[in-house]
């Protein structure tokens, strides 16, 4: 398969942000660069668009790696989509701590923000600048748009695939959009293009919207396995929908486990399969192509020369090396001492630092695995499941070390069989059987034979919890299953959780992020979350 977003890159810009996306939620020209139909009188525009709406979540810009930002007025490495992203679901758990001291970045391990955290509300305005470009592509895809430019033949039937693919893609941001921050601003390509203030949508109204989306698109996206490298197809639509309904009773109140069953089975038939390599190939520079590749269901590319950026996995690579660690092992030039992890996370591993499960990726050498303070490197085991090196030790493609061409696995196929097995324990139907067999694949990969296997007694909800965090650690699921199991604020405990050493419980309203003070200082149709 060709590798798409890799090689098309930020050659096509319709718009960028002025001021803020939070209170105009839509696309305003920045310049004198095209927009609007002039755009589009080279056929390619449309294939090009859509590769913008793709990298939206790996770059922040239009060249790379910083100097023409989406967002004005931001850094483009704290602005990237997919480091906030991360930032969201894995700083604020007990899988990642970071000792920078940045602005308030603490505040999310410690579970103190307020409606004033920057970090939480650039996650807000990456994701409605997403949203806003995509509803550009679709208002500018419409068969009288179409008509009027003479478009027809196969280019009109590849427009229609593309017209799915950013209709997934706006369905993913709004559901990042549901889960952290719950009631927000709405709009769609069917809303004017001007200044206005965008009504707030209730969260249950916004889950039937997402699942509206992705089932009205399922014919017209390209059968599972089918489309080119780093494209969304079927299957990431049956994913997205199998998580959708997996956090359905958190989101309305109403649980949707039959659903998951459904949809995780779609997927696990699919054709995808758990590659017989070694669990830490599929987070090397090669896992494009190692084997690794048909695990994936919907990955985020990159290439160190032609995705540069300080956000993605340019963060994830450098931000958790450092103390004694070799930046070279990493394919590197050099670690951020940044992030490590809590010794809540390592001792879900039987073992820990010399478990016999192979997902321990942790570097223990001058590491101590308490966190007296959160600052030293040193304190806190660091995790080295994120390399820029191939299976033979080869760096990846940019020669500087600074940018990866690791991929990042968004959706796999490993998680689609931990939900089915957490869906079936929670009365969706399924068979147990089945998912212990499932889950018996993960873990022969993970311990190299059969002594890591279940049975059926072993399979529990507390199980299912401290194994989705052992397979998909850092691969940002565990804010969101830690809300689905009741573990996130008013019950899970970790070090320098609520801003105290030993940690201790937060208030539950923390289950949703606030809306930026900032958006409800203009939006006068928005109301804050309980508790801020």
């Amino acid at each position: 398969m060709l590798r798409t977003i890799k090689t098309m890159l930020l050659a096509f810009v319709v718009f960028a942000f002025t001021q803020s996306c939070e209170s105009n939620l839509d696309l305003q020209p920045e310049d004198n660069r095209l927009v609007g139909d002039a755009a589009f009188e080279n056929p390619e525009s449309y294939r090009q668009f859509l590769a913008k709406i793709y990298v939206g979540i790996s770059v922040s810009g239009q060249q790379g790696p910083a100097g023409a930002p989406d967002l004005a007025g931001l850094d483009e490495g704290f602005s990237n989509y997919m480091r906030l992203y991360w930032k969201m679901q894995e700083l604020t758990t007990d899988e990642a701590l970071i000792g920078w001291n940045d602005g308030t970045i603490q505040d999310l391990h410690g579970q103190t923000w307020t409606s004033g955290n920057e970090f939480i509300r650039t996650m807000y305005s990456r994701l409605f600048y997403q949203v806003a470009l995509t509803n550009e592509f679709l208002r500018q895809t419409t068969d009288a748009k179409l008509d009027a430019r003479g478009v027809d033949g196969p280019l009109r039937a590849e427009v229609q695939t593309f017209r799915a693919e950013a209709r997934f893609m706006r369905a993913l941001t709004y559901w990042h959009a549901l889960d952290l921050f719950g009631n927000v601003p709405f709009i769609t390509e069917n809303d004017p293009i001007g200044a206005f203030l965008p009504q707030q949508i209730q969260r249950a109204d916004l889950f039937t919207y997402i699942e509206a989306e992705l089932l009205d698109i399922l014919d017209d996206m390209t059968a599972p396995r089918q489309n080119e490298y780093g494209r969304a197809d079927r299957a990431a639509a049956w994913m997205l929908l199998a998580k959708l309904y997996l956090n359905a009773e958190v989101y309305t109140g109403t649980p949707r486990y039959t659903d998951v069953i459904t949809y995780t089975n779609n997927v696990i038939g699919a054709g995808y399969v758990i590659p017989n390599i070694p669990y830490f190939h599929s987070f090397l520079a090669d896992n494009d192509s190692n084997g690794a590749q048909n695990e994936v269901i919907f990955t985020i590319p990159f290439d160190g020369l032609r995705t540069q950026g300080f956000g993605g996995m340019t963060f994830l690579l450098h931000a958790p090396v450092g103390g004694s660690m070799n930046p070279a092992d990493f394919g590197i030039n050099g670690g951020w001492f940044g992030v490590r992890t809590t010794p809540t996370f390592v001792e879900m591993f039987p073992g820990e630092e010399n478990s016999a499960d192979t997902r321990a990726l942790f570097y223990t050498q001058g590491q101590s695995k308490d966190i007296n303070q959160i600052g030293p490197f040193n304190q806190g085991y660091a995790i080295s499941k994120y390399r820029n090196v191939d299976v033979n030790g080869v760096a990846g493609s940019d020669p500087t070390g600074d940018f990866p061409d690791t991929d990042f696995p968004m959706f796999r196929l490993a998680d689609a069989y931990l939900m089915y097995a957490e869906a079936a324990l929670r009365g969706g139907g399924g068979n147990i059987g089945t998912a212990v067999g499932y889950i018996n694949q993960l873990r022969l990969r993970a311990y190299g034979d059969t002594s890591g296997n279940i049975t059926a007694g072993d399979l529990t909800l507390d199980f299912i919890i401290d194994e989705r965090a052992r397979e998909l650690y850092w691969e940002m699921h565990r804010r969101t299953d830690l809300i689905r199991f009741g573990q996130f604020s008013d019950q899970g405990v970790w070090q320098w959780k609520g801003n105290v050493p030993q940690g201790t419980t937060t208030e539950s309203f923390r289950d949703l992020m606030p809306l930026p003070a900032t958006d409800l200082g203009i939006n006068t149709n928005l109301q804050q979350n309980t508790g801020y």
